[in-house]
């Protein structure tokens, strides 16, 4: 066999494992088309906001770069949970880990704590830019932010412990969920416009979760000046229903992954 040919196998060997991949996987599939249509929609909706509203964008600047801000919170916040369980399951270490004394509850709070961590660390220096560069400070909502930032991570700890549950139970297979699941609900969170500009057969769904009221409740601080405390509230009542059906979730899935040997096998 020529050097050509051999080369030509290899490269056809390599796209065969990818198309088995893609095959075995409809996460990945999915995921093929997934971010054109999310940037369609959303900025298709900021657009049409921006029409109905053209004297909004006085204020648009800090608003938009403040909605930047706190979503990076909630995408941060769930790597912070998911990616760290990836790399247990990356290095093979998830059957080591639960062989171990320390429970399921005591792995998702710990994992909890370097996502907070994870995500103080990266969104400091995000706006102290947003200071130098275009001279706005998230940091003049005083005690809203701290709200706001909260509200975000639990929300976040919650669509992360969900994204482990599936791990457990589908592998590394589901990996893709990790980065996706997050920006899954971004349009509906009404991050850049208000849940009014969502069609209304869909506006329910926005405030079933808790993201679209701190940004309703955002945009109400910045531009009225005004602390919505009842849309605080039910971001909080939603945020504890929301986590706790989550982390039942997963400790039904860790159980159904204990009994059936799922805790040794990582791949795909």
């Amino acid at each position: 066999m020529s050097a050509v040919s051999a080369s030509l196998g290899r490269m056809g060997a390599l796209l065969l494992r990818h198309f088995y991949i893609y095959r075995g996987s409809w996460i990945r599939m999915v995921e093929l088309a997934y971010w054109p249509i999310m940037q369609i929609l959303l900025w298709g909706l900021i657009t049409k906001f921006f029409i109905q509203h053209s004297s909004w964008l006085v204020q648009a600047s800090g608003a938009l770069i403040a909605g930047v801000l706190l979503w990076d919170t909630l995408f941060r916040g769930q790597l912070g949970v998911s990616v760290s369980f990836l790399e247990e399951l990356w290095s093979r270490n998830l059957g080591q880990m639960f062989c171990s004394p320390v429970r399921p509850w005591e792995v998702m709070t710990g994992l909890m704590v370097v996502s907070l961590l994870r995500t103080v660390a990266g969104m400091l220096p995000a706006a102290f830019v947003a200071i130098l560069l275009y001279e706005y400070s998230v940091f003049d909502m005083g005690l809203a932010l701290v709200a706001f930032f909260a509200n975000l991570m639990v929300f976040s700890w919650a669509v992360a412990v969900a994204v482990c549950a599936l791990l457990l139970r589908y592998g590394l297979g589901a990996e893709t969920i990790a980065w996706v699941s997050v920006f899954a609900i971004a349009p509906l969170s009404a991050v850049y416009y208000p849940v009014s500009v969502l069609p209304e057969s869909v506006q329910w769904i926005a405030w079933s979760l808790p993201t679209a009221y701190v940004f309703e409740g955002m945009r109400a601080v910045m531009i009225d000046g005004a602390f919505r405390f009842d849309l605080f509230w039910r971001a909080v009542l939603l945020n504890i229903a929301y986590l706790a059906g989550t982390l039942a979730l997963f400790l039904y899935t860790f159980r159904i992954a204990r009994r059936r040997g799922l805790l040794l096998q990582s791949s795909e």
